[in-house]
């Protein structure tokens, strides 16, 4: 299992370090296939066995051409629309879905696919190329200090119920680790670096902040797998489970680093 387990992780790095770098078409073309496996993930979880599920898929598909073609503005526009539809679907169908079918459907595609399309809106921005690694660094650097200082020093439960295992000390080392991994990305490419302030202390507040989104993200899918009674979402990848157990800080850290960077950029400049 721990080679599996190795195995796997090197592989999945890899290839988001392939795609990260790529951006552009190639990433959005990653974000509809996780996206696409994670909502069935998600469905199986909530045991959501509706005529929804190719619904949802199909918009789903739209919605990262939309993202592709307009940008921010289909983010503004395609949430609104996509309740529209189900609202339709279950009114004009009546009584033929469940009030929490359609509350379930919508929380799946506002949860996977809409907060997945962050990480490639993030890549686009005029400083993404540098911006996006911060996602990784704010996800998985923060699970690893986390986890390291956890061990090391952690006393106080920070959830008991929900996961016994974090205490606030190893959630305190995960910001503080974040923080130090973002400056010193933002030391080594500083001569990369055009946008507004300095890029160390830019970077650091950016990595402070979606590190605690990092540990919200990770929460809110223990929650959900908590609820429903199952250890992992699926077993895609050997040793880590699904894209949902993979990529669930990643769905939080996203949003919260483009907004945070578009907000600083604009007090900034």
């Amino acid at each position: 299992m721990f080679w599996k387990r190795l195995f796997s992780g090197i592989l999945l790095l890899a290839l988001i370090f392939f795609f990260f770098h790529k951006g552009g078409l190639l990433l959005l073309l990653l974000l509809t296939a996780l996206s696409l496996m994670g909502l069935r993930e998600l469905q199986q979880a909530l045991k959501l066995k509706s005529p929804l599920e190719p619904i949802i898929a199909v918009l789903t598909l739209f919605f990262m051409a939309a993202i592709y073609l307009k940008g921010s503005f289909a983010l503004a526009v395609w949430p609104v629309l996509t309740l529209l539809a189900l609202l339709s679907f279950f009114v004009l169908r009546y009584p033929a879905y469940r009030t929490e079918e359609i509350a379930l459907a919508y929380l799946g595609f506002v949860y996977v696919p809409v907060l997945f399309s962050h990480v490639y809106l993030l890549r686009m921005l005029p400083q993404g190329g540098l911006l996006i690694w911060l996602v990784l660094i704010s996800s998985w650097g923060t699970d690893t200090a986390a986890y390291c200082t956890g061990m090391l020093f952690g006393r106080h439960k920070m959830t008991p119920v929900l996961s016994p295992k974090k205490t606030w000390e190893g959630a305190a080392g995960g910001v503080i680790g974040a923080m130090l991994m973002g400056a010193l990305l933002a030391f080594v490419f500083r001569d990369s670096w055009s946008g507004s302030g300095s890029p160390v202390l830019t970077f650091m507040l950016l990595c402070g902040l979606a590190s605690v989104f990092s540990m919200l993200g990770d929460l809110a899918a223990s929650a959900v797998k908590r609820i429903s009674g199952i250890k992992d979402y699926s077993q895609l990848i050997p040793g880590h489970g699904g894209i949902l157990d993979r990529f669930d800080s990643m769905l939080f850290t996203a949003p919260a680093i483009y907004y945070a960077a578009l907000f600083l950029e604009r007090i900034l400049s």
